[in-house]
C-alpha cells in the first residue's frame, strides 16, 4: 500500500506544470469573461503567444492608461525628509505599511480556451480592448514590425455573455447604443462580422438577425462597403460584441498581413528576420 501511494505521489509530482497544454498559465482564468481580445496564434505556439500578448498589451496600456502613482516615487527626496523628522518605530512601522501595501491590479488575464489557435485575453478597466487594438493595428501598419512572432489576428470585444438571445440582446443593445449615441446625428452603414468557433446551438441567421434587432434606427446595412463594423465573436457557449471602423481596409485586424502590406510597399521582404529587426531598430532610434 504505501508503494502504491509513494507511485501515485510520484506520478503526480512529475506531471506537475507551469502551463496548461493550450498555453494557458496555472493561475489564468478558466472560463471566458468581461471584456477583453480575441487572438489567433501559430498552432503549437499558444504559450509562447501568451506570453508575447502579456508584454505587448503591458506595454500599450501603460501608455495609453498610465497606473496612477498617488504616493509617489519611492526613494524621493520628500520621503527621506520625511523619514529625518519621525523616530526609529515611526520609521519601522511607516516601512511596515509600504510593505503590506496591496499591488496594482493585473489589467490582463489569460483565460482558457481550451483549444488549439485560439487566445482570449480578458481586460479590466480602464482598458478598452477595442482602443488596445485599433492602436496596436495603427502602430504595425505605420511601422511594419508586429511586435509579436506567434499572433496573427487581433478581434476585440467590449463585452461578452453566454449565448442565449435575451443577454445577447441585452448586450448589444448596451454596447451599440454606446457607440453610436457618440454622433446622435450621423446615420451609419454597418455590417455583422461574425465568426463562430465550435457552436451549434444558435444559428447564424438567427443570432445576426436577433443583432440587427439591436441597431437603433436609422441605420442601415451595407455589405460591400460599410462605415461600421459590428464584430461578433462566437466561442462555445460564449458571445462576444464590439464596434470598429476600417476593419476591411486593415486586413482584418491581421497583423502578419499589415505588416506584409507595409513591407512591400517599402520594397522590404517582411519574410528576412534581419530586415525586421533593422527596420524595428530604426523606429526605436527615432
Amino acid at each position: 500500500m504505501s508503494e502504491k501511494r509513494k507511485a501515485e505521489g510520484g506520478v503526480k509530482k512529475n506531471n506537475k506544470k507551469r502551463y496548461r497544454s493550450d498555453g494557458t498559465p496555472i493561475w489564468g482564468k478558466r472560463h471566458i469573461d468581461g471584456p477583453g481580445v480575441w487572438v489567433s496564434c501559430v498552432k503549437g505556439r499558444e504559450k509562447q503567444a501568451v506570453g508575447e500578448l502579456y508584454d505587448l498589451f503591458e506595454l500599450l496600456g501603460s501608455e495609453l492608461w498610465p497606473p496612477e502613482d498617488v504616493d509617489g516615487p519611492a526613494g524621493s527626496d520628500d520621503d527621506e525628509d520625511a523619514d529625518n523628522g519621525l523616530s526609529i518605530e515611526e520609521q519601522i512601522s511607516r516601512e511596515v505599511s509600504a510593505i503590506k501595501k496591496p499591488k496594482r491590479e493585473q489589467r490582463f488575464s489569460n483565460c482558457q480556451t481550451n483549444t488549439t489557435c485560439v487566445i482570449f485575453m480578458s481586460c479590466k478597466r480602464p482598458v478598452d480592448p477595442v482602443k488596445l487594438v485599433e492602436t496596436h493595428i495603427a502602430n504595425v501598419q505605420r511601422t511594419g514590425i508586429t511586435r509579436t512572432r506567434h499572433c496573427h489576428r487581433f478581434v476585440p470585444v467590449s463585452g461578452s455573455c453566454v449565448t442565449n438571445l435575451p443577454e445577447i440582446q441585452s448586450l448589444c443593445r448596451s454596447i451599440l447604443g454606446e457607440f453610436f449615441a457618440r454622433d446622435p446625428d450621423r446615420k451609419y452603414t454597418y455590417k455583422i462580422e461574425m465568426r463562430t468557433r465550435n457552436h451549434t446551438v444558435l444559428p447564424r441567421d438567427t443570432l445576426i438577425k436577433s443583432i440587427a434587432e439591436c441597431v437603433p434606427e436609422g441605420h442601415t446595412v451595407n455589405l460591400s462597403n460599410p462605415e461600421v463594423f459590428i464584430l461578433v465573436e462566437v466561442f462555445k457557449s460564449v458571445f462576444g460584441v464590439s464596434v470598429t471602423k476600417e476593419y476591411y481596409s486593415l486586413l482584418k485586424y491581421n497583423v502578419v498581413e499589415i505588416a506584409n502590406r507595409h513591407g512591400k510597399e517599402e520594397g522590404v521582404s517582411n519574410g528576412s528576420e534581419e530586415q525586421a529587426e533593422e527596420r524595428e531598430a530604426s523606429v526605436v532610434s527615432t
